[in-house]
């Protein structure tokens, strides 16, 4: 089979035997630096975007995907708006909502919350609220019981369970004949929620009827709650919904409403990757080092080779297959290992912590999660590999340039 000159050449200097052992150290450690970096990034990404999409789930387990409201007031009609809804192929589910705020009071313990009147029998196609439910059942929640499900954090701080009573106060006032009071309604527990989300602790759940009693609704809704197939896509249909409905309603998805919290997480996981691509930086320039130091001791080689008639581009050549010889199989080396180890992340991290004793993931702190999550991305481990491969290229082209410039008769005139 033909093989290139430099080629061939390049492939004998990798797998020789060399005498100075320390170069052979150096072109080690900066393979298994390329491995280690390739590997360490594979796993913190897949680790970063495991946690990412177990949050999201989390909080879309307790909100919609979409959210149509108007511009000002209620929604008005809304039935026809509905039945629009339910025809775009991309929308699984959608139901009404009110909205409002106010505060509930039990025994002196006080909490601002968010209240959402909602349809126990449609709000499950919008989002998995009954799969939530630590007690009760949602469809206890009937129009005239005045029922509410709460939070397990909510229901933790004001000491209440299923079966208790708290009072709801509404920003709205009554003119009675002891003056202006603030309005007030008794509310039934009839079950808890657990989302591991900031919901568990500042929302509440009543019934769309109910809701509209007491905030005084007598015609329309706040808006309407929309699901779709795929939430990555909801920035897509939120545009088209806005070209159906031709900008009459307000459209927004749940990209938007946390946005804050996921541009966090989005830098969060920018900064970090920036910072362990500084680990496969620090493997190429390893890399240079060993080539180089192979450079200074091939000169007598490069020089008879010069003289027998191999060109300038014929050493680069060598040396650069050298050096992406030792790139590729430490890139090659880190990917199966990386894979490995964020496949089996979960299984590893459980094995630690039981052999430890120790508990490294609080359930409290991470949104309810008490393990180490993983989601492998193509994109990511090809741009990892990627990456790997072009610095390791980039870090053989000085030590080939300095080979290629080794005059024949300087080098061998103390040989």
């Amino acid at each position: 089979m033909f093989k290139p000159f430099f080629a061939f050449v390049g492939c004998r200097y990798t797998r020789a035997k060399r005498k100075n052992h320390f170069i052979s150290f150096i072109s080690l450690t900066s393979m298994f630096g390329i491995a280690l970096g390739v590997m360490v990034l594979i796993t913190v990404l897949s680790v970063m975007n495991g946690f990412s999409k177990e949050i999201r789930t989390q909080m879309l387990s307790v909100a919609p995907h979409i959210t149509l409201r108007a511009f000002e007031g209620n929604l008005i009609p809304w039935e026809s708006i509905l039945h629009k809804l339910k025809q775009v192929p991309e929308i699984t589910g959608a139901a009404p909502y009110i909205s409002s705020q106010g505060m509930l009071v039990e025994e002196g313990s006080i909490q601002p919350v968010f209240i959402r009147g909602i349809e126990p029998s449609k709000i499950n196609a919008v989002y998995p609220l009954e799969k939530n439910m630590l007690e009760g059942n949602l469809n206890s929640l009937k129009s005239g019981v005045f029922g509410v499900a709460i939070g397990v954090d909510l229901a933790y701080s004001m000491g209440v369970t299923v079966g208790d009573k708290v009072n709801l106060i509404v920003p709205e006032t009554t003119v009675t004949i002891a003056g202006v009071t603030p309005r007030l309604k008794r509310l039934k527990v009839i079950g808890i929620f657990k989302s591991g989300t900031d919901y568990d602790n500042q929302h509440i759940f009543i019934h769309l009827a109910d809701a509209a009693k007491i905030f005084r609704i007598h015609d329309g809704i706040t808006g309407i709650q929309i699901r779709v197939e795929n939430e990555l896509q909801t920035t897509k249909i939120t545009h088209q919904l806005v070209k159906i409905f031709q900008h009459k309603y307000q459209v927004t998805d749940w990209t938007y409403e946390h946005a804050n919290f996921f541009q966090a997480i989005k830098m969060e996981k920018t900064v970090m990757c920036l910072i362990l691509f500084l680990i496969i930086i620090v493997a190429a320039f390893n890399l240079v080092s060993s080539l180089v130091m192979m450079v200074t001791d091939k000169r007598a080689d490069i020089a008879i080779m010069r003289a027998m008639g191999a060109s300038r581009k014929d050493i680069m050549g060598i040396f650069m297959v050298q050096g992406s010889i030792i790139g590729v199989v430490g890139t090659i080396m880190g990917l199966i290992f990386g894979l490995l180890l964020a496949n089996n992340v979960t299984a590893i991290v459980e094995v630690i912590q039981n052999i430890l004793n120790v508990k490294f993931i609080s359930e409290d702190v991470y949104f309810g999660i008490g393990y180490l999550p993983s989601d492998i991305r193509a994109l990511d481990v090809i741009i990892i590999c990627m990456f790997s491969l072009v610095m390791s290229f980039l870090a053989t082209i000085y030590p080939a340039w300095r080979a290629a410039n080794i005059q024949p008769a300087e080098a061998l005139r103390y040989e």
